[in-house]
């Protein structure tokens, strides 16, 4: 059946009815909900508030009562703090005033000290017066006693007690002497024999002079050339003057540079065993001669390297020193007595527990200033020294070229060594010929020396100037002056002469008594 249009209508408006009657329901519910829980929160708030309250007032109470509890227990610490150090305030009351009557008593004493001082500082014034008295009265009296013023009689003790020192100055230097120069000489002669006998060198002088041979005494004529052109080539290329004498089947080369008298020598003798001699050949035969001497001066410096074991030279120091073959001093071939001082020094080094290698490089360079020294101005030792820094040689080795004849104190045990080294090699006999007036003048110099003290009546040179005998007046110059005087004569001879090895100072004094029978 169909519905009707109305009824629908109806419908709807029914629904809308209940639904807000339903709607009004709920919101009536609601509220009253609502109001049921407002006002049991409003009483749940209440009672917390009332709890809080209740609490709060609880802990504030016992917060008071800590707080009272501990006021309490700090006053009591204060009280027991303040009780305490009132307590140690009075211990210390009680011991200052003890100090202060301490001091008081101290203070009284000393005062009575110083009053017993006082009069007896008076006493001793007054003793002190009176024995200054007595003591002026007493020298008086010995005055007159002895015939003698005070004056005299110091000056009198200052010579007895000056006479007394000296005997036993003397008398002590003399027995530190003795013991050490016994001690010394013992050791010095243990290490220079044992060097020499472990460096057995076979030296000789050698001539200023070479001499070469002729086959005959034609050769002469040859030799000096039409109107004399040959000899003076020969001396105008090498710088030698040839020598032309009686002496049959020879020619003597004289020259100051042994390396140009060895030069003329080789090309000389090249030219005698060719036969063709004129200018032409001479001036090719020197080159030749030229080339051979500087070959023969490197394999020298070299082979006075290898025997001495020095490595490590710069190979210009080692053609210098080649030169020293060609050199003499006092007749003695340097570059034998170089290599002679670098072993006898490696030996002495060894003794004496130093670097045996620069020892033996120092006395091997010890007198390298002597392969120029006709070419440089200088003294050898400046020269060497030079050529050492040239040549980038260490510092001890160029004070050892610098001290080995006293040009400078030595300084290290090195340069002592090279210096003793040198003396040994020097001094040796047959090593060295001196000229004959240079030791004649030594010996002269010695003995002027010698007599130019206080006391000397007479000195005489003897063993060749290694001892000076001494004659003394024995009016002026007691025993014990003696010791004294022979010290100042080898510290003056010392200090003023040059001389090799050693000087024995011998003094004399001896008293005569001459008496005539009649």
């Amino acid at each position: 059946m169909p519905i009707k249009p109305g009824n629908i209508i109806i419908g709807v408006i029914a629904l809308a009815v209940l639904i807000i009657i339903s709607f009004v329901l709920g919101v009536l519910y609601r509220k009253k909900v609502s109001e049921r829980e407002i006002s049991s929160a409003e009483e749940e708030a209440k009672r917390i508030i009332n709890e809080s309250i209740k609490s709060a007032e609880s802990k504030k109470r016992e917060a008071l009562l800590e707080a009272k509890e501990e006021i309490h227990k700090n006053r009591i610490e204060y009280e027991r703090e303040v009780k305490e150090r009132r307590s140690e305030l009075q211990k210390q009351e009680r011991r200052l005033q003890q100090k202060e009557e301490n001091l008081d008593r101290k203070t009284d004493i000393i005062e009575k000290k110083s009053e017993i001082l006082n009069q007896k500082l008076n006493e001793i014034e007054a003793a002190k017066e009176e024995v200054n008295l007595i003591k002026r009265s007493q020298i008086e009296m010995l005055e007159k006693i002895s015939g003698l013023t005070s004056e005299e009689a110091k000056e009198y003790l200052i010579k007895n007690i000056e006479s007394e020192v000296t005997h036993e100055a003397a008398m002590k230097i003399k027995e530190i002497e003795a013991r050490y120069k016994e001690e010394a000489d013992q050791k010095a002669r243990e290490y220079i024999s044992l060097a020499i006998q472990r460096c057995a060198a076979d030296h000789i002088a050698e001539a200023a002079v070479s001499v070469v041979p002729l086959p005959n005494d034609e050769m002469k004529g040859r030799v000096i050339g039409r109107e004399g052109r040959n000899i003076r080539a020969i001396e105008t290329l090498t710088g030698v003057d040839l020598i032309i004498d009686d002496t049959p089947e020879a020619i003597t080369l004289s020259s100051f540079d042994p390396v140009r008298r060895e030069i003329a020598r080789i090309a000389l003798e090249k030219l005698i065993i060719d036969g063709r001699i004129h200018p032409a050949r001479i001036e090719e035969m020197v080159e030749k001669a030229k080339k051979e001497v500087e070959a023969t001066i490197k394999a020298e410096g070299e082979r006075a390297t290898f025997e001495t074991g020095v490595n490590g030279l710069h190979p210009d120091l080692i053609k210098i020193l080649g030169r020293q073959k060609y050199r003499t001093s006092y007749g003695q071939n340097v570059l034998n007595h170089s290599m002679e001082v670098a072993h006898v020094s490696g030996l002495l080094a060894a003794e004496l527990g130093v670097d045996i290698t620069l020892a033996k490089r120092a006395g091997l360079l010890h007198d390298i200033g002597k392969s120029i020294d006709h070419e440089v101005e200088g003294s050898h030792v400046t020269i060497g020294v030079d050529l050492a820094r040239k040549y980038h040689e260490s510092e001890a080795v160029i004070h050892a070229i610098q001290a080995h004849h006293g040009d400078v104190e030595p300084q290290t045990v090195i340069a002592c060594i090279v210096q003793a080294a040198d003396t040994i090699s020097a001094a040796r006999p047959g090593a060295r010929r001196e000229n004959i007036e240079n030791y004649i003048k030594r010996l002269e110099k010695l003995e002027e020396l010698t007599c130019s003290f206080k006391g000397v009546s007479g000195a005489y040179a003897i063993q060749a100037g290694r001892e000076v005998r001494i004659m003394v007046k024995p009016e002026e110059i007691n025993e014990d002056e003696m010791v004294l005087l022979a010290r100042d004569i080898a510290n003056k001879i010392e200090s003023e002469l040059e001389y090799p090895g050693q000087i024995k100072v011998h003094l004399i004094r001896e008293t005569r008594a001459i008496e005539y029978a009649k």
